[in-house]
């Protein structure tokens, strides 16, 4: 079986069975975008797309799996299949205000890719979020002698980001930083969850557990 075939199955198996939630890198975009064109680069379902077409904004897909294509098409979604591994994207350069991928780039083998092609096609804006592959938790887990969640196989993760190579390609691909929110352990605990909250902002590679970002284009 090729690399793209144990994709498109295993994403098609995952979104057969499964149906998202409301998240945080969910309610992160939701306040990030506030109108325009967008595209969402790995759809899965389309439930983000729902949040934004209740907004007013004019949106489509692309997916690796057949499945979650299926789920965005009968919602009246444009959406597509599309292998992110194989670029470019299948639009002109310029044809949206917004180009989201949340939790995609951590699946590429060349994840910078990608991110160039969403700057070809973006107007100006980039929203984007990843795990932290070395937040506290994990390094904890590893200490212990167990494998981190987000490395384990059933993920699918193949490229690990951390606060220092985010930043590394974004300047290396010219994109500013015009927003990071991340989210952290024991948030709604009294007292400690401030704690957390200021050592997150303070040391974001260690504290943060994902991280969303909203990009802009340099001139």
């Amino acid at each position: 079986m090729s690399t793209e075939d144990f994709q498109n199955t295993m994403w098609s198996n995952f979104w057969t069975n499964f149906e998202q939630g409301m998240v945080f890198r969910h309610a992160s975009v939701l306040e990030m975008v506030s109108g325009g064109k967008l595209l969402d680069l790995g759809c899965g379902d389309g439930f983000l797309m729902k949040l934004l077409r209740s907004k007013g904004i004019d949106v489509e897909g692309l997916d690796i799996s057949e499945e979650a294509v299926k789920k965005c098409q009968n919602a009246g979604f444009k959406a597509r299949v599309f292998d992110f591994s194989n670029v470019p994207l299948p639009f002109d350069a310029d044809s949206f205000n917004y180009v989201v991928m949340l939790d995609v780039l951590e699946h590429l083998y060349v994840p910078e890719s990608l991110l160039e092609e969403a700057k070809r096609i973006s107007k100006k804006y980039i929203i984007l979020s990843v795990p932290n592959f070395n937040s506290l938790p994990a390094r904890l887990q590893v200490l212990l002698g167990r494998t981190p969640e987000n490395n384990k196989p059933k993920m699918g993760h193949v490229y690990w980001f951390n606060y220092q190579v985010l930043n590394s390609m974004f300047a290396k691909h010219n994109l500013a930083i015009v927003e990071m929110r991340t989210n952290y352990f024991w948030a709604k605990a009294p007292i400690l969850g401030d704690v957390i909250k200021f050592l997150t902002k303070l040391m974001p590679n260690i504290f943060a557990l994902s991280f969303v970002v909203k990009l802009e284009k340099k001139k």
